[in-house]
């Protein structure tokens, strides 16, 4: 019995690490006729994927309507460097996956970038918040360093909305505010995270909470976006 039992447990093994192990690997697709057709708007993959050899042509930015249509790829980080905000503000747009998980086989995220300086050089800070289609966010940053502010893989919240399954259709609109000495993250319309200013904003983390604003895309994952507006209180 004890060895049956062993044996047991070694083929349970055997059957829970691939699963983990892809959950964990998946690796960047290229995105056929790739690039930026949008006017004005540049971007960057993550340093990961440019080691790897992938270039900004394995995701693709384009224009739907009034909407943009990102689909990627490596992870990516769009902008236009004339939308810059500053002081107190609300960066915020609603970002659709019409088809759940159809590019990877665990959630990925997207959502707003905010305090972007030397965006594209090797010294660039940023900040995002990102939704991810099974009801949980992340907030994260690049000062280079990336540094998380709510754990290594986010948090749920019952706030962000659930597919009801891969390849169903999901709906997030993004906000993030900077408030006096506050950064908010709010997801349809309920705020999900706030945090002190001064512990995004020094060395290796922010130069600022003033700069560019644009949006950020997870790996192997397709939305598009609209509403992209900024606010001042």
């Amino acid at each position: 019995m004890r060895l049956a039992h062993c044996s047991a447990l070694a083929v349970a093994a055997l059957l829970v690490v691939p699963v983990a192990a892809a959950a964990q690997g998946e690796n960047a697709r290229a995105v056929a006729d790739g690039g930026i057709s949008v006017p004005g708007w540049t971007g960057k993959i993550d340093d990961r994927a440019e080691q790897a050899g992938q270039s900004l042509k394995d995701a693709r930015l384009a224009a739907d309507g009034k909407a943009l249509h990102v689909t990627t790829g490596p992870a990516v980080t769009y902008w236009n460097p004339a939308n810059k905000a500053s002081g107190d503000y609300t960066v915020k747009a609603t970002f659709t996956e019409a088809k759940y998980m159809n590019l990877n086989d665990h959630p990925h995220p997207y959502g707003i970038v905010i305090a972007g300086n030397d965006l594209g050089a090797d010294n660039q800070s940023l900040l995002y918040c990102a939704a991810y289609g099974n009801g949980y966010f992340i907030v994260r940053g690049f000062g280079p360093t990336p540094f998380r502010m709510n754990g290594g893989r986010g948090e749920a919240n019952d706030a962000v909305h659930k597919a009801a399954g891969p390849g169903q259709p999901v709906t997030q609109e993004i906000a993030v505010s900077v408030k006096g000495d506050k950064v908010e993250c709010a997801i349809n319309g309920t705020v999900v995270g706030s945090y002190a200013k001064a512990d995004m904003v020094g060395a290796g983390k922010l130069k600022s909470t003033d700069g560019v604003y644009g949006i950020r895309f997870g790996h192997n994952t397709e939305a598009t976006v609209t509403g992209l507006t900024v606010t001042k209180p």
